[in-house]
């Protein structure tokens, strides 16, 4: 059973952080004002950590007797998942090396993911050493640890993505200003949380016991963490807040501009907030961070200057020709049945019984719907045009038959 849950917690971790990686990977070039640093490394790095995530698991098993064979693999295989996470962090800081950097919300927050992940990263790394890994395991160094990654790197590197995407989603920014506020009560409040813990579970305090007896000397570190769990939550009201008083704000202002960020990638082609079709035309893609470089190019000293502006590269979303599926709530149906079947599958069968029932009824369903939103503005691309002439087979067009039939004089 253990190896059961290790073998889906700990590739769970990564599948939990590589999503957020990806985003600051966007928001860190735009701020530093540089290309991402090592692009292909960057990439290949990921694709490393996906596939090494699962061979990682029984590091949190050295005490379960698994033999020193298996302790030894395993210790060489966490030891080596540190080489593509290290260059994620590397290429990252040499991205911010020299550029002109912008702290604003989206950028803290991106910074936040690189330093508490590498506190993480580096907590996780003593699981390498089997005998410091045998007193860690089951304490509350392990929690530490794993909320410094999915707190630190995952949650953090998401409210990034919040800052950096809410206009193209919403078509207005948040505050800054209240961002902020956002920003150092989440990263102090995590800190006081989770960074205590590791002296905890150092001192022996084991995981997943509600209480403790006084008299073990963990009362004060964790007053501590209890307070700064208290401030982060203050800093989540403080973003609650910042959506609620910006959206308000948003009716009473001129809509954002189409290129707030000056950001880079692709999705700043389409206006704020993206009409429902995403591009009105297929976007020729030349060179990485083709958005940028259709708005700046090289005088003739090799400096950097600007040559378009965002309103003459950006589409407009006019496009009427785009086909769109038709809108459906049998996805949802179907996602309300898989539950049932998890559920039933650990507790019951019969509770599958339901689940199976509204998942095949939403197949059905689905299967059998049009392909094409009947009341929607948009409709098939065309091999040609509405006005293009067709031959009937009688050798003249529509055009002229119609200038025969019409009056003369």
């Amino acid at each position: 059973w253990q190896h059961l849950f290790w073998i889906f917690g700990h590739p769970e971790v990564y599948i939990l952080i590589l999503p957020s990686f990806g985003i600051i990977s966007e928001v860190i070039p735009t701020f530093s004002r540089k290309p991402l640093f090592g692009y292909p490394f960057m990439v290949f790095s990921g694709i490393a950590i996906g596939f090494m995530g699962w061979g990682v698991w029984a590091h949190h098993m050295f005490v379960s007797g698994i033999g020193p064979i298996s302790v030894a693999a395993f210790s060489v295989s966490t030891m080596f998942i540190a080489v593509p996470t290290g260059v994620k962090i590397l290429n990252w800081l040499a991205t911010m090396w020299g550029g002109r950097i912008l702290f604003n919300t989206p950028m803290l927050f991106a910074s936040g993911v690189v330093s508490m992940f590498t506190i993480g990263g580096l907590s996780g790394v003593t699981h390498s050493l089997a005998p410091a890994d045998t007193q860690q395991t089951d304490t509350y160094y392990i929690v530490a640890h794993f909320h410094y990654v999915i707190f630190g790197g995952a949650l953090l590197g998401i409210f990034a993505g919040f800052y950096f995407w809410w206009p193209k989603v919403f078509g207005h920014l948040l505050s800054d200003k209240l961002g902020k506020w956002n920003f150092w009560l989440m990263i102090v409040g995590f800190n006081m949380t989770f960074g205590p813990m590791h002296i905890l579970g150092l001192q022996g305090m084991s995981r997943r016991i509600d209480s403790y007896s006084p008299g073990f000397g963990f009362e004060f570190w964790n007053m501590f963490a209890t307070i700064g769990a208290f401030i982060i939550a203050l800093g989540v009201l403080a973003f609650i807040v910042n959506v609620v008083m910006s959206a308000r704000r948003a009716r009473h202002e001129p809509p954002v501009g189409l290129d707030p960020w000056d950001a880079r990638s692709l999705e700043w082609f389409t206006p704020n907030p993206t009409p429902v079709h995403n591009f009105d035309d297929d976007i020729q893609v030349e060179a990485l961070d083709e958005f940028w470089h259709r708005k700046y190019g090289e005088d003739e000293n090799g400096q950097v200057v600007r040559v378009a502006s965002a309103e003459e590269v950006c589409q407009d979303g006019s496009a009427t020709d785009t086909h769109l599926p038709s809108p459906s709530y049998w996805p949802v149906v179907l996602a309300a049945g898989l539950p049932f079947v998890g559920l039933g599958l650990i507790y019951t069968l019969w509770l599958c019984v339901p689940g199976a029932v509204l998942i095949l009824m939403a197949i059905y369903g689905w299967s059998f719907e049009p392909v094409d939103d009947p009341d929607g503005p948009h409709g098939h691309h065309h091999d040609h045009g509405d006005d293009e002439p067709v031959d009937d087979g009688s050798g003249a067009t529509p055009a002229e038959e119609t200038a025969e039939e019409a009056p003369v004089g």
